[in-house]
């Protein structure tokens, strides 16, 4: 298999157990962690899957190349929906947290660790020249 179908491949299956978590929620959790992962939970994993998304383009976008590049894209588009939010338009979700603005930076940190650090020690083909 070349590296490109892994690399689809690997990233297609992210996304599958990202939409698998928001499908099957957290119905049994006790009732303040179930608050959280409803409050939460997408505020971290959209702007995550949609790091992984980019990193699907940046062969032939060299601009994403850069996490950092990649990283301010994600945090801009979904600071910008928030920011809608606050205005009553509604993007990505309906109510507006100012919370949710450090759920974002978190979501697209832990997307940087995975991508520079993680995935490069058990994925060969997910390597940066």
């Amino acid at each position: 298999m070349r590296d490109r179908t892994k690399k689809v491949t690997l990233v297609v299956g992210l996304q599958l157990v990202i939409a698998a978590f928001f499908i099957l929620g957290a119905g049994k959790a006790d009732r303040s962690l179930y608050i959280i992962y409803q409050s939460y939970f997408a505020d971290i994993f959209l702007p995550f899957g949609f790091y992984f998304l980019l990193s699907l383009i940046e062969d032939k976008q060299t601009l994403f190349k850069k996490w950092w590049i990649k990283g301010l894209f994600v945090l801009a588009l979904c600071a910008t929906s928030e920011i809608l939010q606050y205005f009553g338009i509604f993007a990505l979700a309906r109510v507006f947290d100012s919370m949710d603005f450090v759920m974002y930076g978190m979501g697209v940190g832990l997307a940087v660790v995975v991508d520079r650090q993680i995935f490069p020690r058990f994925f060969s083909f997910w390597n940066y020249e």
